[in-house]
């Protein structure tokens, strides 16, 4: 008798699913990839074939071209059979529009493939669900007892703040341009901040595809072409790349703002030159890392991308079998 799991094995370039022949979250192209959600450290394209959300697949379309023959695209809650009797469902995995679980059946044992996941309400995406499984494998981006998110109304009452308190200045938030950007936004408008918020030309078109999607972002225009002193008191996203660039000069004294889990640690923010740091993530934090393996209460928990060693010390300390998989390739990109 083969070994528990024996046919799912971890290789430095992803996970391996040995009787279907396919990929999760693949580093390179391959013939078959099941994909968990849009970013780059786990959607690339030059795959024979992409399995993703409709979301998913629309937003690798728009950032990488991926060709739509070439993709399967998998409602949430929707089960394919893959070669070798393996089961894929998707589960909504709260990080960003199209993001998923993938639960994966095969030999009476089940697996959940977290990708990146939070569990604070967003209004961007749906919730996290948590899915009963013998491995966990979960992400640990912020797998250290110092990560705890503040909630973000608080952060959105420091950015309001901001504005308010300085005349005339705007504030510039460096945001990533893909989740990050559409939920401050979306966050905003559920503060209560009806205005226009202005944009840099590199978000227009990921927030309408958010639009697109049914995600109401209320009123956006592009920063181009539009006068210096139009802009006073406004608020404007950006990449966090234009922070402190040339392009940021247009503007009218910006207050700089980033909203990232980075923030948390003071020495980041100072290397970013980041006057207004702002903790919101979209990622789960510590608390909600440890909840998360605590609910699915699995018989292995498999941690990757991110700080591994605290987080399969924890498991140790509560008694729970657990592995680092050191998987290649995967970065935070700016969260």
């Amino acid at each position: 008798m083969a070994p528990p799991f024996s046919w799912l094995r971890p290789e430095p370039h992803g996970l391996y699913i040995t009787p279907a022949d396919a990929w999760i979250d693949p580093a390179r192209p391959v013939d078959l990839a099941l994909v968990t959600h849009g970013h780059a450290d786990h959607a690339r394209g030059g795959h024979g074939r992409t399995v993703a959300t409709p979301e998913t697949l629309a937003i690798m379309g728009l950032r990488y071209g991926v060709v739509e023959a070439g993709s399967l695209p998998v409602a949430y809650g929707e089960t394919v059979t893959l070669r070798g009797d393996v089961r894929a469902t998707y589960v909504p995995a709260g990080h960003v529009l199209g993001s998923a679980q993938i639960l994966l059946e095969h030999a009476g044992e089940r697996v959940v493939i977290t990708g990146d996941y939070k569990r604070r309400a967003d209004p961007t995406c749906p919730p996290f669900e948590v899915t009963a499984c013998d491995v966990f494998v979960t992400e640990a981006t912020f797998g250290l007892p110092l990560f705890k998110h503040p909630p973000i109304a608080d952060e959105m009452a420091k950015l309001l703040g901001a504005r308010e308190n300085e005349e005339g200045r705007c504030v510039l938030v460096g945001a990533y341009a893909l989740g990050k950007a559409q939920r401050v936004i979306a966050e905003l408008r559920a503060a209560g901040f009806t205005e226009t918020i202005w944009l840099h030309g590199a978000m227009e078109r990921m927030c309408r595809l958010y639009e697109d999607h049914g995600v109401d972002l209320g009123d956006l225009k592009a920063v181009a072409g539009v006068p210096k002193n139009a802009l006073a008191n406004a608020i404007v996203v950006c990449p966090p790349s234009a922070l402190n660039d040339r392009w940021s000069r247009r503007l009218p004294e910006p207050i700089t703002a980033m909203a990232s889990g980075w923030m948390r640690v003071r020495q980041r923010a100072r290397q970013r030159g980041v006057e207004l740091p702002l903790i919101i993530s979209d990622h789960a934090d510590w608390d909600e890392l440890t909840t998360t393996i605590a609910q699915v209460n699995p018989a292995e928990t498999w941690i990757t991308h991110g700080r591994e060693e605290a987080l399969l010390r924890w498991c140790e300390l509560t008694q729970r079998k657990a592995r680092a998989l050191a998987l290649v390739g995967y970065e935070d990109e700016d969260d």
